[in-house]
Order: structure tokens, then sequence, then C-alpha cells
């Protein structure tokens, strides 16, 4: 680097250290720094990588007797001179030893410090068909100077939730592994059916006389044949009846499909039905049903 560039950069202000600090004391500084802000640490993080090579630069002079004097008698003049560094560039001594103890050495590091960088990662947003995010499906991206990605995504996904593929981001510059490729799942809404972790849900509506006489219904089922369902005499309004097997399939089990019942009163209703419902009424045991209601109120 042209010793003419280092008016504009204040190496001591970068590693946050006094002008005096001791050689000992700029190595520590420099080592915490490193850990931190290394790309290895921080991948995809490219505020991360700018910030390494600043330190990493600013370390390279200041550990160094002679360009740290002339780095200081420069900033010290004010930038009055043209000259450049002892060598024609920087002095990496001591500077490699002290990334090998923190990385390893030969391990995969910084592009000029240590091996090649991986590649970018790169982010992607999808909308599924609710059923499609049930049973899983593959689809395929497109960015602009590679070729088109096919994303394989897994049954069971939920709205919101991301995936992560491995390998399938950007390739590196020089020769390191391609980035990872982050999907932003977003499920359409299904009108009959929802998610309840591996079970699905729906609301399936059932006639008064079905409700106290009992009945054999059909219920649908998410991409399949309807199921016949046995709804047992005198069942309430909110049961909730169970299809062992037919909710989601994952690696990590099966759900059921969970239906509940809502009792449907006629919005029409003839003349000679209302007097069937009067007579069926006076025949029925005399209980208030809003008893226990009003007696957890305190009011009876």
């Amino acid at each position: 680097m042209a010793s003419q560039d280092w008016l504009e950069k204040d190496f001591y202000k970068v590693l946050g250290v006094a002008k005096d600090v001791p050689e000992a004391d700029l190595k520590k500084v420099y080592r915490k720094l490193a850990r931190k802000h290394h790309p290895d640490s921080n991948q995809g993080d490219a505020k991360a990588e700018a910030k390494f090579k600043e330190i990493s630069e600013a370390y390279s002079v200041l550990s160094d007797k002679d360009q740290r004097k002339e780095y200081d008698q420069f900033r010290a003049m004010g930038g009055g001179a043209r000259f450049t560094a002892p060598g024609g560039g920087q002095s990496n001594a001591g500077f490699e030893d002290v990334f090998a103890n923190l990385f390893g050495g030969g391990g995969r590091g910084f592009g000029g410090f240590g091996g090649p960088m991986p590649g970018q990662d790169l982010s992607a947003t999808t909308e599924l068909a609710f059923i499609d995010s049930v049973n899983g499906t593959t689809i395929k991206l497109n960015y602009s100077g590679m070729d088109p990605i096919n994303a394989k995504i897994p049954a069971g996904v939920l709205d919101g939730q991301k995936i992560k593929l491995r390998g399938k981001g950007a390739a590196s510059p020089n020769g390191g592994p391609n980035g990872d490729l982050v999907i932003t799942i977003t499920v359409k809404p299904h009108p009959v059916f929802s998610r309840d972790g591996l079970n699905l849900r729906l609301t399936v509506p059932v006639t008064f006389a079905e409700a106290v006489l009992g009945a054999t219904i059909s219920v649908p089922t998410l991409g399949g044949d309807p199921v016949k369902l046995k709804v047992a005499p005198n069942t309430p309004n909110g049961r909730v009846l169970r299809v062992k097997g037919k909710g989601v399939t994952t690696t990590k089990g099966v759900g059921d499909l969970l239906a509940s019942v809502e009792v449907l009163v006629p919005s029409h209703v003839s003349e000679k039905a209302a007097k069937a419902l009067a007579e069926f009424d006076e025949l029925l045991p005399k209980e208030d049903p809003r008893a226990d209601l009003l007696n957890k109120a305190g009011l009876l």
C-alpha cells in the first residue's frame, strides 16, 4: 500500500489502541478482533469481511517496527511526503504467525490469508399451495447470471418457515465451496383445511337430526378420497372427531385429520316443521341449558 494512502487511515483507531501501545498488547487486541470478525465465523456477512480486512491491514503495519515508525512519521507530517513503504508494499512480518495461531493455519480463511472464500449465500421467497406445503414439492428458482436452481421443499413446511439448502448458493470466486440458499416459505390458505402441527383440521357441518340421532357422514381428505365418519347420537356442537393417519406425513411422524362438528340451524322452518319441533321439545326433560352458566356467574 502506498504510504500516501496512510493519511486517510487511522490504524490505531481501527484497532482501538493508544499510539504507545506495546507490541504484546497490540497482538492481544488484534487476536480478539480477528476472531470476532473472521469470515469463517460470519459467513455471508459483508460488513464483517470488510472489518476483517481493515483490522488486518492495520495490524500488518503496526506490528512491523519499520512500517510503524514510518507510518507515525508520515501521519505527524500530515502526509506532505510522497514515498512508499519499504519493499514497495506491506510487510506481513508477524501477522501470518498470529493468523495461523488463531485459525490453525491451512484452514479455510479469508482470501490471501489462509484459503479460498465460500460463495455468497442467496435468499429467496416462494409461495406454495397448501397441498404442496403438506406433501412437499420441487420448485425452480432463477437468478441473473446463474443456471436455474431446482430446490426440493420437504413435506410439512409451515408458513413463514425458512429452508436452508446447503451448496445451492453462489459459487466461490476463488475455488471455495458454494454458498447456501435460504428460502422463506409463504403458504396460501386452504378454503377447507388448516394445520395444527402434524394434524389437519376442518369443520364438518351436520344437521340437527344427525347430531341428535347419529349418522354416518362423508368427510373430505386433502388430495385423496373422502372417508366415512360416524357421528354418535347426541353429539354436541364443537365435538372433534378423529380420522387416524390422514394428516401430515413427515420424517417426524404421521398426523391425523381432526373434524370439528358444527350443528346447523335451519334458516327456514315450515309451519308444520315448527309444530313438530314444539311437540318434540315438550317431550324433552325440562332442563335449563344455561343454569350452569348462571351458577358460575354467581347469579343463582
